[in-house]
């Protein structure tokens, strides 16, 4: 197939963990070309029809993350509002997966029901994170942990489970003791090398080299550090600093990277990693996707599955009421996400398979992922990642001023 004319991260092999993220075709041409660079986000960019189209039945989206054989590449996150024990039944049900946060309201409560519904019922935002803030201040109980993951396990789901580095060492231990299947330990930017005369540093090859389950890590933007995660043991790495719907970490901290830019430089240490050991390790794009053409988008750019937060907190089934907050929401010192009212709540399994009764992309995500790669000749997750790619800023509205004029 004809090579991407999205440049992928390119890796010098005399510096072979240092990615020259330089290309000259998008340089700004004055000095600050040193440390600037074009970065591309969904709505930049369009898939290329090729020679070959396939039939939609014979489409295999199965893909593995973990060591775990998903039947669709797709997994919910690790927030509140999201997924509790059941929803992580039913996404396993369905072939998917789901992980469940560790120092949620669900390790905190035995009936977390009636703080969403006040969360719910709050009557702006700022309450809305006054709740939350104190809400999350009741210590985190193992004996919860342990009944979460027995509660999934007794329905027959995978029992993924997620944590931040601080707690890691210890919930990792309760979380292995209780049955859990995936263990993911996500921060706001995860590297290979912390820093810190403070506080005791997780070392990451050390968890994964002690723990009898597959450690997975995010969220991270760099090529760099993600072939470092994975030469520590990383099981699969999760891409994504800020672009998730109720996450406001760009506007607090103006860190982050767009998400298809990111996961093409991932996905390019991914593939180098893969080269030089043997070993694959899955990629998992993480936020910022609302629509089928979104993850098509980006499994074209490298993701072997994508992580979704507010399209299924959207779910009738899911515990969030029809609202989603940020996982860094309840800081009380530096709120990092909002409260976000999804609106239409429809059942996961028409969000997921259909069928759509509307035309812009939010319901029947799964066949949408595999009508857009029977059409570019992708039979499989592995050969999505070889289509052409093209940068197309204007593709959203190009020919559409009858659709435009029409809105109301």
């Amino acid at each position: 197939m004809a090579r991407p004319l999205i440049p992928r991260a390119l890796y010098s092999p005399d510096t072979p963990r240092r990615p020259s993220l330089i290309d000259p075709s998008t340089l700004v041409p004055d000095a600050t070309s040193t440390r600037l660079r074009r970065a591309y986000g969904f709505d930049e960019v369009a898939l290329v029809p090729g020679a070959i189209t396939v039939d939609p039945a014979e489409i295999d989206l199965s893909t593995e993350v973990g060591g775990r054989r998903l039947e669709i590449p797709f997994i919910a996150a690790a927030m509140d509002a999201v997924a509790d024990a059941d929803f992580a039944v039913r996404m396993s049900r369905h072939g998917g997966l789901a992980f469940v946060n560790l120092e949620g309201l669900y390790t905190r409560y035995e009936d977390a029901a009636p703080i969403i519904e006040r969360v719910a019922a709050a009557p702006s935002n700022q309450a809305a994170g006054e709740l939350l803030a104190e809400a999350y201040a009741a210590p985190i109980r193992d004996d919860l942990i342990h009944a979460l993951i027995t509660r999934i396990t007794a329905q027959g789901g995978i029992a993924a489970v997620a944590t931040t580095p601080a707690s890691a060492w210890h919930h990792a231990e309760v979380a292995a003791d209780a049955g859990a299947e995936l263990f993911l330990v996500q921060s706001q930017v995860s590297s290979a090398r912390h820093i810190s005369t403070g506080s005791r540093v997780l070392s990451l090859a050390d968890l994964t080299g002690a723990l009898r389950l597959p450690v997975l890590v995010g969220n991270t933007v760099s090529g760099e550090a993600a072939y470092q995660l994975m030469e520590q043991g990383a099981a699969a790495i999760l891409v994504g600093v800020g672009p998730g719907a109720a996450c406001t970490t760009r506007e607090v901290l103006g860190i982050g990277v767009p998400q298809v830019s990111a996961t093409l430089e991932v996905a390019a240490a991914r593939d180098r990693y893969e080269r030089e050991t043997g070993r694959y390790v899955a990629v998992v794009t993480d936020g910022g996707m609302k629509t089928g053409g979104d993850i098509a988008k980006a499994i074209a750019s490298g993701a072997d599955a994508v992580m979704l937060g507010s399209p299924f907190a959207g779910a009738s089934e899911a515990p969030g009421r029809g609202f989603n907050w940020g996982m860094a929401a309840p800081s009380a010192t530096l709120p990092r996400g909002t409260r976000i009212k999804i609106g239409e709540r429809l059942p996961l399994e028409q969000i997921l398979f259909g069928p759509a009764h509307t035309s812009h992309g939010t319901q029947n995500l799964v066949g949408a992922l595999r009508q857009s790669m029977a059409a570019l000749g992708a039979r499989t997750i592995r050969e999505m990642h070889t289509v052409e790619m093209v940068i197309a800023p204007s593709v959203a509205t190009e020919g559409k001023s009858w659709q435009l004029a029409g809105k109301e």
